[in-house]
């Protein structure tokens, strides 16, 4: 489960003991290292590892790192903001012995997700992670809600010994088809059983619509754990497919043209142990606050895709009538819209109702993704705010007209546009706090400048094997 309190020196309460025997257990397994993970504002998932026997160590002191990789590009540059960015400084690593995994897809390897705490004992204000787990709580205790989060994991399948930087699907089947998932059948089998030995708990898995492309669903968790399960998911994807001689691509845009890979998120928020999505007198049995809820997220979604769809690639993604989300609508079962209405068949409507939140990919940074689509929705709960009239079918056949009378508004088309649509919201920068809302806006800025003058082959590239 996941650890709900900030790490502080010398470990928290229990955590030394515990690591210890986590240690002496590990070894007996054949574990000898343990992958300490987390994720920078660019998306890039970053790594230290330690070694078994220092597992103690790191859950009483952390692991040393530098503050600088908050402000590191996707291709390595480093910007910079007023306090991040130089080489000087230190923060620690400090893991959750709760989501400690011993990783199948990678003998000899555990891996935990990490906490970030200043040399000082102070929360790092660029953690996301703490980040997260920060506006879920305030939210818990402001208003009593809780929330059950899923993160969709898509990725392009490519053969290993394509040439340099190319990719070449390593299947060529039909989307959704079966001969895609018998060609790739052993693979296939070995990644369900490397993540059923990992604990998680996969809902679906199968082909999907892009030249070899296949996406898992797992059940939804709290904030923190579903956003480390979308990092843990990735890790044992790309490592299975190595030992079969493939190699997995989860950018946005893996080519220049087609449908590109996303990580719809699925967001449900509850108070006293109900869903507020189910069993209401709204529409679609939605509650008044689960309403107001949908309508904060289509708020401030030209600002969110800042952060939910964050790289120059993601604007090949976001395009219209490819079932990304790329208008401020909503709908019932509506592919096309960006936040679609799922309630779940008849009787587990209670359980299963939740929004579906489509511009979103896997360049995003979990953490910040769903930090600020909380902060986003509670904002609109808060206020009341009401829910626009639903939209069916695919909001790009609307006319201009009749799109602007149902406030139906094209996203950014370009990651300029929505950093300035997050640069001049208020909320979502306070929820983030200074220093990390500064960074999100200085690694876009980098990011932007890294790809000027290239054409959408050189972007597609540039990106294809960094997420």
């Amino acid at each position: 489960m996941t650890t709900p309190a900030d790490p502080v020196p010398g470990g928290r309460p229990g955590d030394v003991d515990r690591a210890t025997a986590l240690a002496g257990e590990l070894a007996g397994r054949g574990v000898h290292g343990v992958v300490l993970a987390y994720v920078d504002t660019a998306g890039v998932g970053r790594v230290k590892t330690v070694p078994t026997a220092k597992l103690a160590s790191a859950a009483a002191w952390g692991v040393g790192m530098s503050p600088v990789f908050d402000t590191f590009l996707a291709n390595d540059s480093i910007v910079s903001t007023d306090v991040l960015g130089s080489p000087d400084g230190d923060l620690r690593l400090y893991p959750d012995l709760g989501r400690l995994t011993v990783l199948r897809g990678q003998p000899g390897w555990a891996w935990a997700p990490v906490d970030r705490i200043t040399q000082e004992g102070a929360p790092h204000p660029g953690c996301s992670r703490t980040a997260l787990r920060r506006i879920a709580a305030d939210a818990e205790r402001r208003l009593g809600l809780t929330f059950r989060a899923g993160i969709e994991v898509e990725w392009s399948v490519g053969r290993g010994d394509a040439p340099e930087g190319a990719f070449v699907p390593a299947t060529t089947s039909p989307a959704y088809g079966a001969a895609r998932q018998v060609e790739l059948s052993d693979w296939s089998a070995d990644l369900l059983a490397a993540l059923a030995a990992q604990g998680v708990d996969v809902e679906q898995f199968h082909p999907e619509y892009a030249a070899g492309q296949f996406e898992v669903s797992v059940g939804a968790a709290d904030p923190v754990a579903a956003a480390d399960l979308s990092v843990l998911v990735r890790q044992t994807v790309r490592a299975v497919a190595r030992r079969h001689g493939l190699r997995v691509s989860f950018s946005p845009a893996v080519l220049a043209t087609g449908v590109g890979n996303g990580g719809h998120v699925h967001l449900s928020a509850w108070r006293d142990g109900t869903n507020l999505h189910s069993g209401g007198a709204g529409r679609h049995g939605m509650t008044p606050d689960a309403e107001s809820f949908a309508a904060g997220l289509l708020a401030r979604l030209p600002a969110l895709t800042a952060v939910t769809a964050p790289s120059p690639a993601s604007r090949l993604r976001l395009r219209p009538s490819q079932w990304a989300g790329v208008f401020t609508a909503w709908g019932r079962e509506a592919r096309e819209a960006a936040v679609r209405v799922v309630t779940g068949t008849a009787g587990e409507h209670d359980r299963a109702a939740n929004l579906e939140v489509k511009p979103v990919d896997l360049a995003a940074n979990p953490y910040l993704a769903l930090g600020c689509l909380i902060a986003a929705g509670v904002d609109g709960l808060t206020s009341s705010a009401p829910l626009p009239e639903e939209v069916t079918g695919d909001p790009a056949r609307l006319g201009a007209a009749e799109a602007a009378a149902r406030g139906v508004r094209r996203l950014p088309t370009g990651l300029a546009e929505a950093v300035a649509a997050f640069r001049a919201d208020a909320l979502l920068r306070s929820a983030l706090g200074p220093v990390l809302a500064d960074a999100v806006i200085a690694v876009r800025e980098g990011e932007l400048a890294a790809v000027d003058g290239m054409d959408d082959e050189q972007v597609a590239a540039a990106y294809r094997w960094v997420y």
